[in-house]
């Protein structure tokens, strides 16, 4: 009787285990940003461009394939004819950045998680509008109240913001200031 219930109890764990969690574990962690990046839409190198970056990351292929822009990531998400087979999606995080030129080679953030800011005046790579993305909430809101703009996460992400036209960059001169992210940014680990 004992036996069968331990094989019962075995059984049962064994089966919440298979259930849970299996999809975060098999997210492959996001490639460092090099020189040898070009971007899937622009094909030109990524290090090229102002502003947020960003990967995806297919099931069946280990390797990135790179965006100029958070915003045209999350196109590629979006688009019918793109493969649907995606393991992996990161963008730069820009609580973590440096500056809006240099917005950093390893401090990816899975876009799922992100805080994005759109409608700001703020351009991004190919000087269009852009889906600014931060892993701290506060950074997204100081980014907002200082550029414009209003936060969303990715599954609200309006479609025909990140598929619209864009619009030209501002002539005002206004420009990413990293102190209006997180105080200690420079002090986060880029990893």
């Amino acid at each position: 009787m004992r036996l069968s219930i331990a094989m019962g109890a075995l059984a049962a764990s064994l089966l919440l285990s298979a259930c849970s969690g299996g999809d975060e574990a098999a997210m492959p962690p996001p490639f460092a940003l090099t020189e040898e990046a070009m971007g899937r839409y622009c094909g030109m190198n990524v290090l090229e461009h102002a502003g947020p970056k960003g990967q995806i990351i297919l099931q069946n292929i280990p390797e990135a394939i790179w965006f100029s822009s958070a915003r045209d990531t999350l196109a590629f998400t979006m688009l019918p004819e793109e493969p649907r087979d995606i393991a992996a999606i990161y963008v730069s995080d820009m609580s973590k950045a440096l500056s809006w030129d240099e917005p950093g080679a390893e401090n990816w953030i899975d876009a799922k998680k992100a805080f994005f800011v759109i409608g700001s005046a703020q351009r991004g790579g190919m000087g269009t509008e852009e889906a600014v993305p931060f892993s701290v909430e506060a950074d997204a809101k100081t980014f907002a109240e200082k550029h414009g703009g209003r936060l969303v996460r990715f599954d609200d992400m309006p479609k025909d913001y990140i598929l619209g036209s864009g619009s030209e960059a501002p002539t005002d001169g206004s420009a990413f200031d990293p102190e209006a992210t997180s105080e200690n940014a420079e002090e986060h680990d880029h990893g």
